[in-house]
């Protein structure tokens, strides 16, 4: 991946070595780089529709930081504020502060950490920190103009989770009375109009950047399958696998799976369906999902030279990068929290995932090379759904509504 010559940013406390920062000219967004930082000097809040594989959630802190924001760029005898980055999940923010350590070749926690649930990788006096949305919400009760930070960039804004809700009610509350603070709402799939009427100032609505994305041609395949006693979603999963690689065709398979359960019960069919196979018996078939622990997480990011399928839930739909993927095959479905009028109590329901999130799923084969996505549904039942994810928080409060 080549790189460009480091960006100058404002000079450091001279006791700390300067910090170079680059931006892969590969990149999108790298392209993008002065009309961003034009928009985040003028303006409080800045809107980035950045397509799958722009290099946003990489490059976005970088530009802060180019910007002369974070501790490392404050002045001798000045605390310094961070900047916050938070993601929906706790394995995107973690592999995203890694990728930006390694980027700015600096250890991880010295001037890029992550915080989340259970684990703190962040030295004192790092700049940027990677977080889940849940974190920065907490944080709030403690610190309710949140004067840790001088810049916050809200990432995958499109999930509308209650967490990212509420967040982006109150920055837009706090923001008269810190008229430091600049943020960055981006997504891949946002509604850029919503969103800049939302953070709408005497200055009119805030600006929105459009960055393209770097994907390459997707093939889609629609093979909907009937559920019967001697053929299910497992048997559907193994057949796309024997199509995808067929005539000996190489490249990694990422299958989305609701949950945990299914894709236990995935794993084990496949090893089972791929030790009679000559061709194919040595592939390695890995699960990603929440619960795991850090160093399984890991191995999926890990080098490896032979055939791999990676079983994930949909935290590897957006931000989380698997490598070496060339082909998804997508159950399209998602286990997601609700909450039951009638009950009184939030339920974690299988549900058809949105039109976006499909293509987001699509978009995860198209990183490196041509692609092919498998939809285990029908192209009628795509058209059907909704062009977005539901509001969690319009979900709860008005079960079955159709507000956006």
């Amino acid at each position: 991946m080549s790189e460009s010559a480091p960006f100058p940013s404002e000079p450091r406390p001279a006791a700390s070595a300067p910090l170079r920062i680059t931006f892969p000219e590969s990149l999108p967004v790298s392209g993008k780089r002065d009309e961003i930082m034009a928009a985040i000097r003028q303006h409080q809040v800045v809107i980035v529709c950045g397509e799958t594989g722009s290099g946003k959630t990489t490059q976005l802190p970088k530009i802060a930081l180019a910007l002369g924001r974070g501790k490392c760029n404050a002045k001798p005898g000045q605390k310094g504020q961070l900047i916050g980055h938070t993601q929906p999940r706790r394995i995107a923010a973690s592999s995203v502060a890694k990728r930006i350590a390694e980027e700015l070749q600096t250890p991880l926690g010295d001037v890029v950490g992550f915080k989340v649930r259970f684990q703190d990788r962040l030295s004192r006096d790092a700049s940027v920190k990677l977080m889940t949305d849940g974190i920065l919400l907490a944080e709030t009760q403690t610190d309710p103009l949140l004067k840790a930070y001088d810049t916050i960039i809200i990432d995958e804004a499109h999930e509308r989770s209650l967490n990212i809700d509420f967040l982006l009610g109150y920055l837009r509350e706090i923001l008269p009375r810190r008229p430091d603070l600049k943020i960055v709402v981006t997504s891949a799939t946002i509604d850029a109009d919503r969103f800049a009427k939302h953070f709408e100032s005497s200055k009119g609505p805030a600006p929105v950047i459009m960055v393209s994305g770097r994907t390459f041609p997707v093939e889609q395949r629609y093979r909907p399958f009937e559920e019967s006693r001697d053929y299910g979603l497992n048997e559907a999963i193994a057949d796309g696998v024997d199509e995808l690689w067929a005539g000996n065709a190489s490249g990694d398979i990422l299958v989305f799976l609701p949950g945990e359960r299914e894709i236990r019960e995935a794993a084990d069919h496949l090893r089972k369906h791929l030790v009679h196979q000559p061709v194919m018996r040595n592939a390695e078939v890995l699960p990603l999902f929440a619960r795991l622990s850090q160093a399984e997480q890991d191995r999926i990011f890990d080098g490896h030279t032979g055939r791999r399928i990676v079983l994930a839930t949909n935290v590897a739909e957006t931000s989380l990068t698997v490598p070496g993927v060339r082909y998804v095959i997508d159950a399209g479905t998602a286990r997601v929290k609700r909450y039951s009028f009638r009950s009184k109590v939030e339920q974690l329901l299988v549900e058809p995932v949105s039109q976006a999130a499909a293509n987001q799923r699509a978009g995860r084969c198209g990183r490196v090379a041509n692609g092919i996505c498998i939809r285990l549904y029908d192209e009628a039942g795509f058209n059907s759904r909704r062009a977005s994810p539901t509001p969690k928080s319009c979900a709860a409060r008005w079960p079955g509504s159709s507000c956006a």
